[in-house]
């Protein structure tokens, strides 16, 4: 392995394990967190190519990956789409607007139909929470969860857990701010089953209206003072409100009142700890989460975020053939 490809000094050291559990990804919940560790180490064996435009690693060759967006999305499926090719594995877009599910086709049958064209790996979006895990149950192929409903965005918490470790060198031990829309966030569903495994401490924050309760089992400490817990966090996840999944009544006075409680800017980040990491799983809403000073500064991460997504996501199309952790292979 090239050294640039090693762990850096001071990281998490490689997981015990020595074998993945298996092929589908479909939330970080199941996932124990010796597995978590092999992910993330295996990202970092890959996060040298993810970076070299015109340099492939041959391990997925003759392979088809398909990815299934029945959900609109920008960084996640163009992220999957690059880091499958960066493996050299062949891809396929699926459009559900010119598919036959406009026409009543049920998922399975699509997904079936799908499959008979000889694909290993299907990629999937959809709106409805669970849709990954009951394709899961009826196609042969991996199946890998790009974000389900309200319920988990597994890759998204990976890179994010991927990206504190790299700045912050370890994991255990942090306090963890998770900061806005909880009750619709598969983000921080993920974040939190990742972050606690690997023994963060983790607070969530926002409008008594959207944050459920009973995270305290798992756990999580919730806040609704943001003034009160920003100085005391080391990172912070700041999330969009879901406008799109809230139903029925306003869940808080106005956008502008929820600015001005729960908005990161430059007032609040001078009341924070000076190494304070500041992310967002994107999009961003720039000013009203978060200013887009504080968004664009010297301790945003938001674009590394971005970019570790693509280290991670190969690690996970690596994990979804099949293949034994760690394996090494020329490049072409």
């Amino acid at each position: 392995m090239p050294k640039e490809a090693r762990a850096k000094p001071g990281a998490s050291p490689p997981s015990s394990a020595s074998a993945f559990s298996g092929r589908h990804l479909l939330g970080l919940q199941e996932l124990p967190a010796e597995e978590i560790r092999l992910l993330l180490e295996q990202a970092r064996r890959y996060a040298p190519l993810s970076t070299q435009n015109r340099t492939k690693h041959p391990v997925l060759k003759g392979r088809l990956v398909v990815t299934m967006f029945v959900e609109s999305s920008t960084r996640t499926k163009n992220s999957f789409n690059l880091a499958a090719r960066r493996l050299s594995a062949d891809t396929m877009d699926f459009a559900a607007g010119s598919s036959s599910l406009s026409k009543g086709e049920t998922l399975i049958d699509t997904a079936k139909t799908i499959e008979a064209m000889g694909i290993e790996i299907l990629v999937v979006r959809h709106p409805a929470s669970g849709a990954p895990d009951m394709l899961a149950r009826h196609v042969k192929a991996a199946v890998v969860n790009a974000g389900d409903g309200s319920h988990e965005h597994p890759t998204q918490g990976l890179l994010d857990i991927y990206t504190i470790l790299e700045e912050k060198k370890r994991i255990e031990g942090l306090r963890v701010g998770i900061v806005g829309d909880i009750l619709h966030s598969r983000v921080a569903r993920s974040n939190i089953w990742g972050l606690l495994k690997l023994g963060a401490e983790v607070w969530v924050c926002g409008p008594a209206t959207l944050i459920p309760e009973p995270l305290r089992d798992l756990g999580v400490k919730i806040s609704h003072d943001f003034d009160a817990l920003l100085p005391n966090l080391d990172v912070v996840n700041m999330l969009r409100i879901q406008l799109e999944r809230i139903k029925g009544p306003p869940m808080f006075p106005s956008i502008r009142e929820y600015a001005r409680l729960f908005g990161l800017n430059a007032a609040r980040m001078r009341r924070a700890k000076k190494d304070l990491l500041v992310m967002h799983p994107g999009p961003l809403n720039r000013g009203v989460e978060i200013t887009p000073d504080v968004a664009d500064g010297e301790r945003s991460v938001i674009l590394d975020q971005v970019a570790n997504g693509l280290a991670v996501r190969m690690a996970v199309l690596h994990r979804a053939a099949g293949l034994a952790p760690f394996a090494e292979g020329g490049a072409e």
